[in-house]
């Protein structure tokens, strides 16, 4: 009955304001069972990603917010320890909640204190190196700690790799589960006796089930098992935190369970918008940026066969699917493995192809060494597509590509574009490819605005000439800075607006002479301030000797923008017509 109520609260709410939705319904009954075992108040349970976290949320005192989920002054979609004691830490990425576990259990044993600790991680987030190098550190640790594997078979998309094999392999021996456990209740009690049949006992598992890489490793596993079976879920969990030891508890879900729609198309239902519980929703190709990139990688793809598309577990995301299904030989989806998916770009533009690394800008973080020593300092010509790039809305802090320029223009030789429409991206992605070393193109997630016009034939371009103020911007933000010029013009202040297309290396001779004739300078970014490319304007601009009436930067700032609808918190941010008008009347006055 519970599982079910908290089925129902989820969808209700989730319908209105949009969610992961059939990843939290996956684990219902695996998150009551944990709240059977432990006491969240003091124990730490670590979600990977954190999007299977609602019941959770539910059960920890937030029910009567939860409408309020993934907006602006509401609840977040992901972990946070300062909405909820709860919440052992925010998590928003894939992969890392071995390690985190892992460091928190140090930290009990070398602090002398007494709680569990529990890492909750998809057989999705298993794609990913890090979660790797946790379960081997965590393996030989002997640090008392529970690995709970929601396998649903997969991530965001369907699985792939050998890790999707091997957990293939397991589920297929249900019975294994009853023997270990009968096993170790009647032996393992008994020191000597357990030392001498240890060997016998190693043997038997071999010939039960040959090959389990996490016994190798040095777990005590457990499973697989029905993950919907809430008693066996709670008492394989609990014998499992009893046995003072690194334990994984394989548990089988099934991703959307209990709403048909989401069940039936769980891909569909991973993140979704707002929707009809009764009807749900239909799936379908919107047009957005995405699937902009996706028509113009495939109209480069038809023209030359060296170009060659790469993924990291979001192929419909990043508006692949087409390419996939064009070229399947030259698609790659590499599982939840940015790092490796920019090194793998490497390798293959070494050879002589023309790889295109299609990554949302966050995700794209996790790649940045590979970026320099493996990209950068060979001068490879890798095309990187970041995705969602500046404000992302409802997925908040973990998800905000807001330090992708910062870092792009660290990287050398890096020609990162911007462009402010379809036909913009088309020209752009074309101009990339013809390239000779590293380029990217940051563009939003969402649709283009008012501005279709393709103004990249040069690096930077006056959309609209004045007198009193200079505005520079680019990318999306562009439509509200046109916006606002038509707010300034009604008050009698006539604003240039000066667009730039490339921002790694701006037309500093453009941008000085509209400073130079105006005195004034607004530059508006969604990025943040450090790294910003405002910043290098004003050091470009006095070292060129252009003096200044009056300067601002509008910016993301220090990066970490909550959650919340993408126009509220641009208007929260200022940089919406309203609060870029505002700030050209400041200049002016």
């Amino acid at each position: 009955m519970l599982c079910a109520l908290l089925r129902e609260e989820i969808i209700k709410d989730v319908s209105k304001t949009g969610g992961h939705l059939a990843s939290s319904l996956g684990a219902v009954e695996l998150t009551v069972a944990l709240h059977r075992v432990y006491d969240t108040s003091r124990d730490r349970i670590v979600f990977d990603v954190g999007h299977q976290c609602y019941a959770h949320k539910i059960l920890t005192g937030r029910r009567e917010r939860f409408d309020t989920l993934r907006q602006l002054g509401g609840i977040s979609g992901f972990p946070k320890p300062c909405e909820a004691p709860d919440d052992a830490c925010i998590s928003g990425h894939a992969s890392a909640s071995i390690s985190c576990a892992l460091g928190m259990a140090r930290a009990r044993t070398l602090q002398g204190e007494d709680y569990d600790v529990c890492a909750v991680i998809g057989d999705g987030a298993l794609t990913g190196g890090l979660a790797y190098e946790g379960l081997t550190n965590c393996g030989e640790s002997g640090e008392p700690i529970v690995i709970v594997i929601n396998d649903n078979a997969m991530s965001i998309g369907e699985n792939v790799g050998g890790l999707a094999r091997l957990l293939s392999h397991l589920r297929v021996r249900p019975g294994y589960i009853a023997l270990k456990t009968a096993y170790h209740r009647s032996i393992g009690r008994y020191e000597h006796v357990y030392r001498f049949l240890h060997r016998i006992k190693e043997r038997l598992k071999d010939l039960v089930m040959p090959d389990n890489m996490f016994e190798d490793m040095g777990f005590y596993y457990l499973g697989p098992i029905d993950g919907h079976d809430i008693r066996t879920v709670t008492r394989t969990i609990r014998y499992a935190r009893d046995l003072r030891c690194p334990a994984i508890v394989h548990i089988l879900t099934v991703k959307g369970k209990g709403y048909p729609p989401a069940e039936k198309d769980p891909a569909l239902y991973h993140g979704v918008g707002p929707f009809d519980p009764e009807t749900g929703v239909k799936a379908g190709q919107k047009e957005d940026f995405s699937h902009s990139f996706g028509a113009a990688l495939c109209a480069c793809a038809e023209s030359d066969v060296r170009v060659c598309a790469i993924t990291a577990a979001m192929m419909d995301g990043t508006g692949l699917g087409s390419f996939a299904l064009r070229w399947p030989k030259r698609f790659f989806d590499v599982g939840i493995a940015e790092g490796h998916a920019v090194t793998m770009a490497a390798g293959m533009a070494k050879q002589g192809l023309r790889p295109v690394v299609a990554v949302y800008s966050s995700f794209l973080q996790r790649g940045f060494d590979q970026l320099l020593h493996d990209v950068a300092l060979d001068g490879l010509p890798v095309v990187f597509a970041v995705d969602r790039a500046g404000i992302v809305g409802a997925d908040g802090e973990t998800h905000q590509g807001a330090f992708d320029v910062g870092y792009l223009c660290q990287v050398p030789g890096m020609a990162l574009w911007a462009p402010s429409s379809y036909a913009e991206m088309k020209t752009m992605l074309t101009l990339a490819l013809a390239g000779d070393g590293p380029a990217a193109l940051r563009y939003p997630r969402g649709a283009q605005g008012a501005f279709r016009e393709d103004t990249s034939a040069s690096d930077a371009w006056v959309l609209r000439a004045g007198t009193d103020c200079t505005i520079v911007s680019y990318g999306i933000l562009i439509n509200e800075a046109l916006k606002a010029c038509e707010t300034l013009s009604a008050a009698g202040i006539d604003a240039e607006l000066v667009k730039l297309n490339r921002l790694d290396a701006p037309d500093f001779s453009l941008i000085a002479a509209s400073a130079a004739k105006t005195g004034r300078l607004l530059v508006a970014e969604d990025t943040a301030a450090a790294g910003c490319v405002g910043t290098r304007i004003l050091a470009e601009l006095e070292k060129r000797g252009v003096g200044l009436k009056n300067a601002r930067l509008v910016n993301l700032g220090s990066g970490i923008v909550p959650h919340g609808s993408v126009p509220d918190l641009l208007h929260m941010l200022k940089l919406d017509a309203q609060g870029l008008a505002t700030a050209g009347e400041e200049l002016c006055r």
